[in-house]
């Protein structure tokens, strides 16, 4: 597998707090600025997704990104891990751990199909949601094939 997923301990935040769905959006958006994967305009394409498609997996955890159109902003692909272990209403499910998303091209398709089969296994997803340390989210998510 591709290093679609490499993370690093930079790039988590954990046992934040946010009073909806929005401000969590917002929080995964601009650590994604912050980490320079994005210019400042991904946000509001994050916005803009989810209200087309939101982004909720199941496993108390969401995947905010942007739109196809907003493609052009993303500098590099990147993942940001934000925790929340009170949980975020969203839409109707609560999520604990929202994972903003940039990728451009083709390659959000294998970032978001690594991301599904880490997500799908109820044990790494709860060991997401326990996280404690920025390590314990790199180990399950930063999956380097060279590390």
């Amino acid at each position: 597998m591709p290093s679609e997923l490499a993370l690093t301990a930079d790039a988590v935040r954990l046992g934040r707090t946010a009073a909806d769905r929005a401000e969590a959006i917002d929080q995964c958006g601009a650590l994604l600025v912050e980490l320079g994967a994005v210019e400042p305009g991904y946000v509001g394409a994050m916005h803009e997704r989810e209200a087309s498609i939101p982004t909720f997996v199941g496993e108390g955890v969401a995947i905010p990104h942007g739109t196809d159109a907003s493609r052009a902003l993303v500098r590099r692909t990147a993942l940001a891990v934000v925790q929340f272990p009170d949980g975020v209403d969203w839409g109707g499910s609560t999520v604990h751990v929202a994972i903003g998303i940039a990728a451009s091209g083709d390659e959000h398709l294998g970032v978001l199909s690594s991301l599904a089969g880490i997500l799908t296994d109820p044990a790494k997803a709860a060991r997401l949601r326990a996280a404690t340390a920025p390590s314990d989210v790199v180990d399950l998510l930063g999956q380097d094939p060279n590390g």
